[in-house]
């Protein structure tokens, strides 16, 4: 267990991540990009500091020597996750991360029979992004078998992280995506919206490119696959406006303006707040022949989750040591490890 590296540790979700890990009593390595702050959180915590950028490959292959399995929570993971994941694999080290990108699960999906063949697991995506949803959509597919479609959707509060809204940013230039008949389609964003019920309340939610379209295929095989989001009507107003102006989000210059000014206003919720707010997630599954089965869960602050679940994926990769691949995180922990994480009950 002291063989484990967390890069983008002194980030806000790395960091929390750290400290949940020494609680646990694990001494992970803790890597980044940033000497200062990576030194500050290292001496607070003990523990020893890999700075590195990910520009040089021969630099992250030295810096990841002695490392048995990389948890990476530095974003956009679009960028990071490729010089990452190459290393892993060159050098047999186990990969997870906490993205919820689209393209790096297709990117890490493709690395999957070079990954078996060096026994090397690769696990994006075990944090909020999409252990949730991903274990929902598994439990569903085993209520209804010969499911053809599958909507999946979730409510998120308490605040969001720099990293996320860097990430989201960047996503709004790719256009909102859908699963059709298997195939990943492109749609506009805001495409679709429509209401779940929570507590006997109407919650509107819109259409967004979640990580699902991607892994809940992949774990599921239903072709037919829609991810929402609960927001308020203003906001998904707001998106359908960012359709219309979607092309100048292509310019760099101009996500970096947008991005500069998320990034100024989000600050990540501190432990009061992830303690008070929590998550929704509804899953909801259909026949050819009309029949439907539905599920939802109360699980608490997203990133309260990522923590508890990033952590126990890790420690199962270290202890039940799978075979190599590519995983998402039902086919890796199974189809009910969501329930087995604090604060998570499934809403009768």
């Amino acid at each position: 267990m002291n063989r484990i590296l967390i890069y983008g540790a002194n980030g806000y979700t790395g960091q929390l991540i750290a400290e949940e890990a020494v609680r646990r009593g694990l001494k992970p390595m803790l890597g980044g990009r940033n000497r200062d702050a990576l030194g500050a959180l290292a001496q607070r915590l003990w523990l020893t500091r890999r700075v590195f950028e990910l520009g040089d490959a021969a630099e992250v292959a030295r810096n990841l020597e002695g490392v048995d399995v990389l948890l990476n929570c530095a974003g956009p993971f679009v960028a990071t996750c490729p010089p990452l994941l190459e290393a892993c694999l060159a050098q047999k080290i186990h990969y997870l991360d906490i993205t919820g990108e689209i393209d790096v699960y297709a990117l890490c999906h493709h690395a999957h029979n070079r990954a078996r063949h060096q026994g090397v697991v690769v696990a994006p995506g075990v944090g909020f992004d999409v252990v949730p949803t991903d274990c929902v959509a598994a439990m569903l597919k085993e209520r209804l078998p010969d499911a053809n479609e599958l909507v999946l959707a979730f409510e998120s509060s308490g605040g969001t992280s720099p990293g996320t809204a860097r990430t989201g940013i960047d996503g709004l230039a790719g256009g909102g995506r859908v699963r059709r008949d298997g195939q990943i389609v492109e749609v506009p964003l805001a495409w679709k919206v429509r209401e779940f019920e929570r507590d006997g309340i109407r919650r509107s939610a819109v259409t967004i490119p979640w990580g699902d379209v991607y892994t809940a295929y992949v774990s599921t095989g239903i072709p037919n696959i829609e991810t929402y989001m609960a927001l308020s009507p203003k906001t998904i107003a707001r998106m359908r406006w960012l359709e219309h102006v979607r092309p100048l989000l292509r310019l760099r210059a101009v996500r970096s303006f947008l991005e500069t000014r998320a990034v100024a206003r989000a600050r990540g919720p501190d432990a009061e707040r992830r303690s008070a707010t929590e998550c929704h997630v509804w899953g909801e599954a259909r026949n050819p022949a009309g029949r439907n089965e539905k599920l939802r869960l109360r699980t608490p602050n997203g990133y309260a989750l990522t923590i508890d679940a990033a952590l126990g994926i890790l420690e199962h990769v270290v202890e039940a040591k799978p075979a190599g691949g590519y995983y998402t995180p039902s086919q890796l922990v199974g189809a009910r490890y969501v329930l087995s994480l604090p604060g998570v009950t499934l809403v009768k």
